[in-house]
C-alpha cells in the first residue's frame, strides 16, 4: 500500500514506515503532522486517482528531525573580465516518517 501526497511544491511517493525529508515545516521533533493533499492511492486491491485530490484521505507522520542539507555551490564567471563570484545555499529540510495512510 502506498501513496502520492503533495507538500512544499513537490510529490512524494510514500509508504507506511518509510522516513523522508521534505521541505521545512515549522513544527518541533515528536510533533506529528497530517498531509490531506492525497493525489493517488493504492491499496492491495485497489487504486484511487483524484482530481485533483482524493476526498477523504490524510497520511500522518510523525517529525524526526529539523536539519539543513548540503551546501549547493553556485560559481558566476564572466571570462576575460577577472569577474568570478562564489556562493552559496544549504536548503532547510524536516524529516518526518510516515506512521500512517488511510483514504
Amino acid at each position: 500500500m502506498y501513496a502520492v501526497i503533495q507538500t512544499g511544491g513537490k510529490q512524494y511517493r510514500v509508504e507506511q514506515g518509510m522516513s523522508l525529508k521534505i521541505e521545512k515545516l515549522e513544527l518541533g521533533a515528536g510533533d506529528s503532522v497530517e498531509f490531506d493533499q492525497v493525489l493517488m492511492y493504492q491499496s492491495d486491491d485497489a487504486v484511487k486517482i483524484g482530481v485533483p485530490y482524493i476526498e477523504g484521505a490524510k497520511v500522518t507522520a510523525k517529525v524526526l528531525s529539523q536539519g539543513r542539507h548540503k551546501k549547493v555551490k553556485i560559481i558566476k564567471f564572466r571570462r576575460r573580465k577577472h569577474h568570478m563570484k562564489h556562493m552559496g545555499h544549504r536548503q532547510y529540510f524536516t524529516e518526518v516518517q510516515i506512521t500512517g495512510i488511510s483514504a
